[in-house]
C-alpha cells in the first residue's frame, strides 16, 4: 500500500489548504480594487441627506399615486352605478312620446257609441299598463297641478293673472314631465299663476 492510500485524511487536509490560498489571494484583491481616498462624515452625512430626500420623494410620489387609484375606483365604480341606474334614461324618453299621444288620444275620444267607449277603455287600460312599467322601472311622473312652480322640475310656458289662486302657482299642466331614479327627464310644461293687474 502506497501512503497516500494509507492516509486519505492528509490529502483533504492539503485540498483545504489549497482552498484557503485561493479565497485569501480573492480577498487581497477586492481589498486593493477599493478606493485608497478617505471619505469624511461630512460627506457620509450628505450622502445621507441626499437618499433620506430621494426616499422622501418616492414615498410622496407612491402616496400621491394611491391616492389617485382610490379616487379613480370610486369614479368608476360611481360611473358605474349610474350606468346601471340610468340606462333606461333614452328608452323611457322614446316611450314619454307614446304615452303622451294616448293621453290626447283618450282627451279626444268624444261620443256615447258602445264602439267609441270600447276603444276608450282599452286606450286607458293600454296607459295603466305603461305606468305600471314606468313605476316597475323607478319612472314617475309629474303632474304639479296646483302646486307651486319648482323650475328644478317645471318649465313655464305662460304666466296667466288669477284671482282664486296664489302667485306662482301652477294652473295648468300642458304637458306632464317624468323623472328617473330621481334625474330629471322631461320637465312639465305648465302655465304659472301671478298676481292680477291693479
Amino acid at each position: 500500500m502506497s501512503n497516500e492510500q494509507e492516509n486519505p485524511d492528509s490529502q483533504k487536509e492539503i485540498d483545504l489548504d489549497d482552498q484557503q490560498a485561493v479565497i485569501d489571494e480573492e480577498i487581497t484583491e477586492s481589498v486593493e480594487e477599493l478606493p485608497t481616498e478617505k471619505i469624511t462624515v461630512e460627506e457620509l452625512q450628505q450622502q445621507l441627506a441626499e437618499s433620506e430626500t430621494k426616499a422622501t420623494e418616492n414615498l410622496d410620489k407612491a402616496l400621491r399615486i394611491q391616492a389617485e387609484m382610490e379616487n379613480l375606483k370610486r369614479r368608476t365604480q360611481k360611473d358605474l352605478e349610474n350606468a346601471h341606474k340610468f340606462a333606461l334614461e333614452g328608452f323611457s324618453k322614446e316611450l314619454i312620446s307614446v304615452i303622451d299621444s294616448l293621453e290626447l288620444g283618450v282627451q279626444a275620444v268624444t261620443g256615447e257609441s258602445e264602439e267609441v267607449q270600447k276603444f276608450r277603455e282599452g286606450s286607458e287600460l293600454t296607459l295603466k299598463q305603461f305606468e305600471a312599467a314606468f313605476t316597475k322601472f323607478n319612472i314617475e311622473k309629474i303632474d304639479p297641478l296646483g302646486e307651486s312652480f319648482n323650475p328644478e322640475l317645471h318649465q313655464a310656458m305662460a304666466m296667466q293673472p288669477s284671482a282664486e289662486a296664489e302667485p306662482n302657482t301652477i294652473l295648468n299642466v300642458f304637458q306632464k314631465g317624468y323623472s328617473l331614479n330621481g334625474r330629471l327627464i322631461r320637465p312639465a310644461m305648465v302655465v304659472v299663476a301671478k298676481a292680477e293687474d291693479a
